[in-house]
């Protein structure tokens, strides 16, 4: 049975095959980078003060999108270090069709998609040139610790801007409107985030705010307490290829990134609508408040140059649509 739907899978992706061959082979190459762990003394009293800190600030937040630092030109000893090494580091995806993947019918090999761009833009006005830019990839689960640890300057990564992770790492302004959604096979009951997700088996990646909202949901009662949420894995696409295997009923994930992946394999669908709010922002160390700054200020630039919307009608807009709500770029307020 198992088999029968991976063929039927795979047949159906058509003009992508490819990509997906190149796509598992990235998942490969992820799962073989080095391991970042974030260090912290969580036993010792101070380490206890700290975080009972950290948890009444998340409590305590509200609306995360909004508490982002004014635009700035001016430049920091972030930004002066930047430009003394010569180039930006960015953790960025390299599997998520349409916003940061490998193009198989491209030769270079170069990624691309709608965060792609948007590091390309903030490159060439940091820089002066799109292309100085290393990029790192980082898995899901994998996002925070190579912020904290000083590996990248920034994530540009389909990255959920929370109050939980408002303590942890620091946000620009909003760059995207999207919410959770469910992604299961055509031929499956499940209508949507509901009562048919009772006894099913849910793929979520690890890290991710879709797996919180399970978890939560499944404490609260909202989500069946006999739907199973224990597969969890480093990145998106996993849970994509988990579902063509038979190995789980259904995907969480943010809506955007689940209609990019029903356009990748014809036999899946959404299910219903979106069930969250959630905004993506760049994601940046804390205390790089110039970094920030001069973030938000290329962020509005690329909203009113017209930036945003060619980047989104070139790569979104073939899955998520012209009237959709993500269809326009989120307005920013700034705490």
């Amino acid at each position: 049975m198992r088999a029968r739907r991976l063929r039927a899978g795979l047949k159906g992706w058509g003009g992508v095959g490819a990509m997906a061959v190149v796509c598992a082979l990235a998942v490969t190459f992820v799962l073989l980078l080095p391991l970042i762990r974030s260090h912290g003394d969580g036993g010792s009293a101070g380490g206890r003060r700290t975080a009972q800190a950290l948890q009444a600030k998340a409590e305590q937040c509200k609306n995360p999108q909004d508490q982002s630092l004014s635009p700035s030109g001016a430049e920091g000893d972030t930004i002066r270090a930047i430009r003394a090494r010569g180039y930006l580091s960015v953790g960025v995806d390299q599997n998520s069709y349409r916003w940061g993947y490998r193009n198989p019918n491209n030769s270079s090999g170069e990624l691309e998609g709608f965060d792609i761009d948007l590091v390309h833009r903030i490159a060439h006005d940091i820089l002066g040139n799109e292309n100085k830019v290393q990029f790192r990839a980082i898995p899901t689960n994998e996002r925070i610790p190579a912020i904290k640890s000083g590996r990248v300057d920034m994530v540009v990564r389909t990255m959920t801007i929370t109050c939980d992770r408002l303590t942890q790492v620091a946000f620009s302004a909003p760059y995207f409107l999207t919410g959770q959604q469910v992604l299961a096979p055509k031929t499956s009951a499940i209508t949507g985030y509901d009562r048919t997700l009772a006894g099913r088996k849910i793929c979520s990646a690890k890290g991710s705010t879709a797996y919180d909202q399970l978890s939560a949901d499944r404490k609260t009662g909202k989500l069946p307490a006999s739907t199973d949420i224990s597969t969890t894995v480093p990145n998106q696409l996993d849970c994509l290829v988990r579902l063509q295997l038979g190995e789980v009923d259904a995907v969480v994930t943010d809506g955007a990134l689940a209609a990019s992946q029903a356009a990748q394999d014809p036999t899946v669908a959404l299910k219903g609508g979106t069930f969250t709010q959630e905004y993506y922002g760049v994601a940046m160390k804390r205390g790089a408040d110039d970094l920030v700054r001069q973030v938000n200020r290329i962020l509005e630039n690329y909203r009113k140059d017209g930036g945003w919307k060619t980047s989104y009608d070139k790569w979104l807009s073939p899955t998520l649509g012209k009237d959709s709500e993500s269809a326009t770029p989120p307005a920013a307020n700034y705490k």
